[in-house]
């Protein structure tokens, strides 16, 4: 990989945990964080499409199979890779899962199962990283919300609570956490193009709703995400924190 491919030279040789990281937006950020020089270790509950990701990245990129509803299967393979990368400089909380789900659907089971899958699991991912931050008086935590909850998108009641709870957890963790150099920060993407997405979601009638809520009249691609994710890790973001940095084309 030759230095051409380095946007932001200060990433070269930081190690990076990413949930989520086999598909869709999860993909592009691990992409995009080995394009610029960062081991990343990530985790995803598809064994096959993490493990053709990591064949097909190199050295830098080393996954382990995690269903991140368990937290004890979270720690496990935040720790294996940690023992094998050294302590991370970065996180990204990004798993998640945008189930559909009517109010009259929803039952106590339910609701705990969708709130493990796209929220609780956050937390605890970066609590985990957090003694290794504050030793290195550095840090970066970013976590990926959602559009869905801002313009009150309807029929995924749990999702959206779950991702509105992003946005609060990364203002209290960088509360909290900016005195020990650590930044926290949100990034908001809009109706992203992914293959999950346009396989389940996507027709004729909802993408022209989509283009007609959006300023920018083009579909957002996950390498969009990814860029706005690289800039918040990288020093060129070092006074970024407590914020949400919305990819939206413009969602009004």
């Amino acid at each position: 990989m030759s230095s051409s491919s380095h946007i932001y030279t200060c990433l070269r040789g930081r190690r990076a945990f990413v949930s989520g990281g086999a598909s869709g937006i999860g993909l592009a950020i691990v992409e995009r964080l080995v394009k610029e020089g960062v081991s990343v270790g990530f985790v995803d509950i598809d064994e096959d499409a993490g493990t053709m990701a990591s064949e097909r990245l190199g050295k830098l990129a080393h996954f382990r199979s995690c269903d991140l509803r368990d937290l004890g299967s979270l720690a496990i393979s935040q720790k294996e890779l940690r023992d094998v990368l050294g302590p991370f400089d970065i996180i990204v909380n990004n798993a998640a899962r945008d189930d559909r789900t009517p109010i009259s659907t929803v039952d106590p089971a339910s609701w705990d199962e969708l709130i493990a899958t796209n929220l609780r699991h956050y937390f605890f991912a970066a609590q985990a990283a957090v003694p290794d931050m504050v030793a290195a008086g550095r840090g970066v935590i970013i976590n990926i919300g959602s559009i869905s909850w801002h313009v009150g998108l309807g029929g995924m009641p749990v999702y959206a609570t779950a991702k509105a709870a992003i946005t609060g957890l990364t203002n209290a963790l960088a509360r909290d956490l900016g005195p020990s150099g650590i930044r926290v920060v949100c990034v908001i993407p809009g109706a992203v193009s992914t293959p999950r997405q346009e396989e389940l979601w996507v027709t004729p009638e909802t993408l022209q709703e989509i283009l007609s809520a959006q300023c920018l009249k083009e579909r957002i691609k996950p390498e969009h995400v990814a860029s706005m994710t690289a800039f918040l890790a990288s020093d060129e973001a070092a006074m970024c924190t407590s914020r949400e940095y919305h990819v939206d084309a413009g969602w009004l």
